[in-house]
């Protein structure tokens, strides 16, 4: 039931050997993803969250924070899932190359945890590793 947004093995940032520059979290001026302050029962204990409190609220749409290259182009990381943002990784704005190196461990962005009623629907939704890996060789040849 817990989402860990990652940077698809797929993006740019990870395929063309860029180097990252700089991550904000800092989406607007009114709004930093840093500011998200979780408190409630379990707060430590991601599996175990039954009162959240503070816990920003995202949309599909909503950018969790902004990636710059060293080639000056810019990436916006969307959550692309509905939920409350649980936790930034801040240890990747001291160690950008992390997303890069370990992107679907140490390099994760955030954790959403998405609403209780919506997390069945989100995961049927869902593309298992051999349908993603198709979907990007129909891409890579349809490019070609």
């Amino acid at each position: 039931r817990i989402c860990v947004i990652t940077l698809a093995e797929a993006h740019p940032l990870l395929q063309s050997g860029k180097t990252i520059k700089n991550i904000n979290y800092q989406i607007s001026a009114n709004c930093s993803r840093l500011q998200n302050k979780v408190s409630g029962k379990s707060k430590r204990t991601w599996l175990f969250i039954f009162q959240m409190q503070g816990a920003q609220f995202l949309t599909e749409l909503a950018p969790l924070c902004r990636i710059s290259s060293s080639d000056g182009e810019e990436y916006t990381i969307y959550s692309c899932i509905r939920g409350r943002l649980i936790e930034v990784n801040e240890n990747i704005l001291s160690n950008p190359a992390l997303l890069q190196e370990k992107p679907s461990t140490e390099g994760y962005i955030a954790v959403v945890l998405p609403k209780f009623e919506e997390s069945k629907s989100i995961t049927q939704g869902l593309l298992t590793q051999k349908e993603y890996e198709e979907v990007l060789l129909k891409r890579r040849s349809s490019a070609s």
